[in-house]
């Protein structure tokens, strides 16, 4: 017997927020998500899944907590498209070996947000040899209370390569290990709906996390 849970991942598709650490034009980061993108329109999935970016990473402004209680507009829009994915996909670069400040100041407005505690996250390092800011976001992220998926969190090594998002998607090894990824993100959905302890548990925040007591 379908769960409720499981009954409702297979009567919608499973939706997929993604977000760029790089604002450039260019960005090999934004290059792999929109690559993403592509390869969930196949058929390797148990059902539809739904995948989109958030376009508006750049217009955050810079997090304060005393604006936690008004937050802007695009502040508003970032917690309603989190709150509305099943699970994230990170990908952003890794700048003088730390992480960049545009996906540290989405993740400085999300510390506050209820909802983004345990939301399923695949971590996508998009450079070929750099590992800091891979790590730290992971670090970032854990500290969040955020829930990394386990073969989710991979390198998809495009920053050694010019390849255009639709070639990624069809090329290998990126298409590959994008499938994976997705695969484990979709399967991790499942079991988490299908596991006891995962329904309807509410996480604790770390005190530190609170964004009102943040200095």
């Amino acid at each position: 017997m379908i769960a409720a849970d499981q009954r409702a991942l297979t009567s919608r598709p499973v939706r997929l927020l993604g977000l760029c650490g790089s604002l450039r034009q260019q960005s090999r980061s934004r290059a792999l998500l929109d690559a993403t993108g592509l390869v969930t329109g196949g058929s390797a999935w148990p059902g539809p899944v739904a995948f989109r970016i958030f376009d508006h990473l750049g217009q955050l402004p810079l997090f304060n907590p005393d604006e936690m209680a008004l937050p802007s507009a695009h502040v508003l829009a970032l917690w309603a498209a989190v709150d509305d994915a099943d699970a994230l996909v990170i990908a952003s670069p890794e700048y003088a070996h730390g992480v960049t400040g545009t996906i540290k100041n989405a993740l400085d407005w999300l510390v506050g947000h209820p909802p983004f505690a345990g939301k399923p996250i695949a971590v996508f390092n998009p450079s070929h040899r750099a590992d800091h800011a891979d790590l730290s976001l992971k670090e970032t992220l854990r500290t969040m209370a955020a829930d990394l998926i386990p073969g989710a969190c991979l390198r998809i090594p495009v920053t050694a390569c010019d390849l255009s998002a639709q070639q990624l998607s069809s090329t290998s090894p990126y298409r590959e290990l994008m499938t994976e990824a997705l695969q484990a993100v979709v399967r991790h959905l499942w079991e988490r709906s299908d596991s006891p302890g995962q329904k309807g548990q509410p996480i604790e925040h770390s005190k530190h996390l609170n964004a009102k007591e943040t200095a």
